[in-house]
């Protein structure tokens, strides 16, 4: 789910930050630029992991930044295909499942890749599953469900031209990953994961409906 990626950069100190660490200032700006920030097929930045290098400061002429060009390593999420993870559903549609996890929300299930028998119930606004055993599960907002990670989409975020700055343009997601419905997660079952003990309180079974 999480990777470190290497990455090399300028950064600039304010006058404000020079009562500071070097090392305080430095991650501070770091994590300013990057975190929460979609790099172009890499991932979305967390975080600031460590420094692994750092150039003397360089006073900028006529502004009174410290210029440092430093080498470092951010925390990044960026599930691999096939990973299974869980999270909540955000919202549905007739054109699928918005799932979110804490810090992201750009995750789609399309109607083709939900399981066999689900159908959306216009009615409620829900996607409806029909089990074999003829139950109706629904995924409401809030619900945990279980998802395995397809493919992924990147799309760069092109500033608009001048004249059509007033104009309602529909902009996708910097990155979005595609993924497909795998099971539910009750209550019950999600503690004892997390315990790691089966829907009957011993050591084993992973709770999936």
């Amino acid at each position: 789910m999480f990777i470190l990626t290497t990455i090399s950069d300028l950064i600039q100190i304010a006058p404000e930050d020079f009562s500071k660490l070097s090392a305080v200032a430095i991650e501070d700006n770091i994590n300013e630029k990057y975190a929460n920030k979609v790099i172009q097929k890499i991932g979305l930045c967390i975080s600031f992991y460590d420094l692994l290098e750092s150039s003397d400061g360089l006073i900028g002429h006529g502004t009174g930044l410290i210029n440092v060009n430093v080498k470092f390593r951010m925390i990044v999420f960026r599930p691999f295909k096939g990973e299974i993870m869980l999270g909540k559903v955000a919202s549905g549609t007739e054109h699928g499942i918005k799932i979110a996890v804490e810090f992201f929300n750009d995750i789609l299930i399309p109607p083709d890749l939900l399981r066999d028998g689900s159908r959306f119930d216009y009615a409620e606004q829900v996607w409806v599953w029909d089990t074999e055993d003829g139950s109706c599960l629904y995924y409401d907002v809030g619900e945990i469900i279980r998802f395995r990670v397809e493919t992924e989409e990147w799309h760069d975020q092109i500033p608009n031209a001048p004249d059509t700055d007033e104009l309602a343009i529909d902009r996708k997601a910097p990155y979005s990953i595609i993924v497909s419905a795998t099971g539910f997660i009750s209550g019950r079952s999600l503690a004892n994961m997390v315990l790691g003990l089966d829907a009957y309180g011993r050591p084993g079974a992973d709770g999936l409906v």
